[in-house]
């Protein structure tokens, strides 16, 4: 018989600013809440985007037009353009949900910021947010190099680009993934030991993966599980991040493992005692503030096609 694998204490494990920010969340997304109407979900998703918004730092500006036909928004800045897609569980979100975090990134990282609106499901099933991820890159890279950044769905789609596009003519300076979803095997490691983990649990990325696929999930499907590939060879630099207590967490080192055993350069971090979506308690939680200035000094480098990780590969 097996052993029986002892439960998180996230009691210990998460600190008390970091259970004040899953109490906000929760007061406007609770637990359960994907026994709802998709109606409902949204809406109550939107409010909690507004209620943590933090609005833009001074000097800060945006403009939204469409590139490759796809709704974006554009924070002015330099070169190279760090293109966003947002997270969401490929159902929320859009160009107001992680609208501040955005312009933050401008902010710090004096860069032109473009956030895509890509296409949602179950109205749109992939690939349409794939292929409106893949359109927006391919355009920006024909004014010059980009930098690819994404959180949860959208580290998945930052991913799934890089592939499509290595090898191309394309000059993607390196990606970003923050606690990201690439399609690791939901029956073991992190999906099992933080399955009921606060602020996603495996049943909700299992929901999302029935919602964005419009039934069975595609095996095999790089543009969908990145993870599923068999060659991560010229993949440009990347670090990916997981949130320790998340089951997504081994997503990122899995992901940054393989990159590193075809040769490339990639990091992964654990952010300590911090929860899926916690780019929104930046402001109220010292973690994950140090989280957030660690991608934003990572962006810095990877535009100027540094690697700031010391010898790690």
């Amino acid at each position: 018989m097996k052993p029986t694998m002892a439960a998180p204490d996230y009691q210990s494990l998460i600190d008390a600013e970091t259970w004040g920010f899953i109490r906000e969340n929760d007061a406007f997304y609770p637990p359960g809440s994907v026994s709802l109407g998709l109606g409902d979900q949204r809406r109550m998703y939107d409010e909690m985007c507004v209620s943590f918004h933090r609005g833009y730092p001074a000097g800060i500006a945006a403009g939204d037009r469409a590139i490759a036909g796809v709704p974006c928004r554009v924070f002015a800045g330099a070169a190279p353009s760090v293109v966003y897609f947002h997270g969401g569980s490929f159902i929320f979100g859009g160009l107001n949900s992680h609208d501040d975090i955005c312009a933050e990134i401008c902010a710090a990282t004096g860069l032109q910021v473009v956030v895509v609106d890509y296409r949602l499901s179950p109205e749109h099933v992939h690939p349409a947010a794939f292929d409106d991820a893949l359109a927006v890159t391919s355009a920006l890279a024909a004014e010059g190099p980009v930098m690819l950044v994404g959180d949860s769905a959208g580290g998945n789609l930052a991913a799934a680009v890089c592939h499509a596009l290595r090898r191309s003519h394309v000059e993607i300076r390196g990606q970003v993934l923050i606690y990201p979803g690439l399609g690791g095997d939901r029956n073991m490691g992190s999906y099992v030991f933080h399955a009921n983990a606060p602020m996603l649990a495996t049943a909700d990325i299992a929901f999302g993966a029935r919602i964005r696929h419009g039934g069975p999930e595609p095996v095999g499907d790089i543009s969908a599980s990145p993870l599923q590939d068999s060659d991560f060879s010229g993949l440009p630099p990347t670090l990916a991040i997981a949130a320790e207590c998340d089951p997504l967490a081994d997503d990122a080192h899995a992901y940054a493992a393989a990159l590193r055993a075809a040769g490339g350069k990639a990091y992964a971090m654990t952010a300590q005692g911090l929860v899926h979506g916690y780019l929104r308690a930046r402001a109220t939680v010292p973690r994950a503030a140090a989280s957030f200035a660690q991608i934003c000094a990572t962006i810095t480098a990877f535009a100027n096609s540094d690697w700031p990780f010391g010898d790690t590969p």
